[in-house]
C-alpha cells in the first residue's frame, strides 16, 4: 500500500509542482516503505514518483516500493543530485517540503543545491493522512487486537510487590510476541500516587494493595499505531477511587457519543469535558480528549478545545478522557475511534468496566 497517486493529485490545488518528502512517517505513508531516520528521500511529482535511498535499503526498497523510480546513491550522487536531476527532466520549479519536519540546516542544504522554490507545505499530507481508507483501517484494527492480547495477558501479573517497571517490559515483550513491528511509544505504567501523572514514567514503585494502576500503551503493526489505556485497582477499590472511575468512563462515553464526522474537535472534547466538570472534577482533566491516530502515534486532527474546525469523516482518533489528584491517584480510559457520516466505530474491544484484581 502506498499514497503517491493520493499526494500526486492534490498538488495541482496546493499550486505545486512536486512534493518533497524527507520525514521518516510521511515518506513511510507516500510509499508503504520504512527506513529509520533520514535514511531515504520521496519526491512525488505530477507526472510520477521518486525513491532514493542508500545501499542498506536499496534492495528491500526495490522489494517493496511499488509505482516510483527507486535510484541508490552514490559517492558525489547524494540526495541533492539526485533530486536535482528530476528538477531539471520535469522543470520542477514549484516543490513542497515539510517545514513541520525538515531542521534548518536541512533546508539550507537543500536550498542551495535545488533549482527550484522550497514551498512550506506540511499541511497537504497532514490532511491526507487525517483521513483513512478502509485498508488503513483494517491495519489499525489488527494492531489494536494484538495490544488487547498483551492486556489481557498482563491483567494476570499485576498484583502487590510488582514492580511499574516490571509491568511496562511485559508489555512491550508480550506485543513484539503477539506480532508487533514495535511500539507506538514508551509504555506508561504508574501506579498509587503516580497514577496522578498523565505520562509518568515507569519507575521502581512496588504496586501495593489499594492502588490504582493507570497502562497507557500501543503497538506498530505494517507501520500503523494503536494506543490505549486502561486503570485498574488492586485488592479493592474506596468509594472515592469508585466515583473517579465512574466519572472518567462516563465521560469518555459523552465524547464517543458526540464523536462524527463534521463535529468540531472543541464540540467532541467539550462533550466530555461537561461530564467532568459538572462531578466537580474539572481542573484535574487538564489534556484535550483525543489526538489523531495513524502513521504517527499523535497526528491531526486533535479533539481539544483549541480545535474548532470539523473533524473529518475517516478520521481516527483516540478517546481519553481522564481525573487526577495531584498525589493521590489518577485514572485514564482510551479507545480509538473511527468517524463517520452519523457517528463514529471504537476499533478498541477491550472491557472498561472498573477490574480490581
Amino acid at each position: 500500500m502506498n499514497h503517491f497517486d493520493t499526494i500526486a493529485a492534490e498538488l495541482e490545488r496546493h499550486e505545486l509542482d512536486a512534493m518533497l518528502l524527507t520525514g521518516e512517517a510521511n515518506r513511510f505513508y507516500a510509499s508503504g516503505f520504512h527506513s529509520s531516520g533520514t535514511d531515504g528521500v520521496a519526491l512525488v511529482t505530477r507526472n510520477g514518483a521518486y525513491y532514493f535511498t542508500d545501499s542498506r535499503y536499496i534492495e528491500a526498497a526495490g522489494r517493496y516500493v511499488q509505482g516510483a523510480v527507486i535510484e541508490e546513491t552514490a559517492a558525489g550522487r547524494g540526495y541533492g543530485v539526485l533530486l536535482e536531476e528530476v528538477i531539471q527532466k520535469e522543470s520542477l520549479k514549484r516543490v513542497g517540503f515539510e517545514d513541520a519536519y525538515m531542521t534548518v540546516q536541512d533546508h539550507q542544504r537543500y536550498s542551495k543545491v535545488l533549482s527550484c522554490q522550497l514551498v512550506p507545505a506540511t499541511e497537504l499530507l497532514w490532511r491526507l493522512r487525517a483521513v483513512k481508507t478502509e485498508e488503513e483501517v483494517e491495519i489499525m484494527e489488527s494492531a489494536q487486537r494484538i495490544a488487547e492480547r498483551a492486556l489481557e495477558e498482563i491483567l494476570n501479573e499485576i498484583r502487590p510487590g510488582v514492580a511499574e517497571r516490571e509491568i511496562a517490559a511485559r508489555i512491550q515483550y508480550l506485543m513484539l510476541h503477539f506480532g508487533a513491528e514495535n511500539m507506538s511509544f514508551d509504555p506508561i505504567v504508574v501506579s498509587g500516587p503516580n497514577s496522578s501523572l498523565p505520562h509518568g514514567v515507569p519507575g521502581d514503585r512496588l504496586i501495593q494493595e489499594g492502588d490504582f494502576v493507570t497502562m497507557d500503551f500501543g503497538c506498530i503493526y505494517h507501520g500503523y499505531c494503536s494506543d490505549m489505556t486502561r486503570t485498574v485497582a488492586v485488592g479493592h477499590a474506596t468509594n472515592e477511587m469508585r466515583t473517579i472511575y465512574d466519572t472518567v468512563l462516563s465521560a469518555q462515553l459523552a465524547g464517543i457519543a458526540a464523536a462524527k464526522g463534521g463535529a468540531t474537535g472543541k464540540a467532541v472534547d467539550g462533550a466530555a469535558r461537561a461530564v467532568i466538570e459538572a462531578a466537580g472534577y474539572g481542573k484535574y482533566f487538564g489534556h484535550s480528549f483525543g489526538h489523531g491516530v495513524g502513521v504517527e502515534i499523535h497526528e491531526a486532527p486533535n479533539a481539544s478545545p483549541m480545535n474548532e474546525q470539523p473533524l473529518p469523516v475517516g478520521a481516527v482518533i483516540s478517546a481519553e478522557p481522564g481525573i487526577y489528584l495531584p498525589g493521590r491517584m489518577g485514572v485514564r480510559i482510551e479507545d480509538v475511534i473511527v468517524l463517520t457520516e452519523g457517528g463514529c466505530r471504537n476499533l478498541t474491544r477491550a472491557p472498561k468496566e472498573l477490574l480490581i484484581l
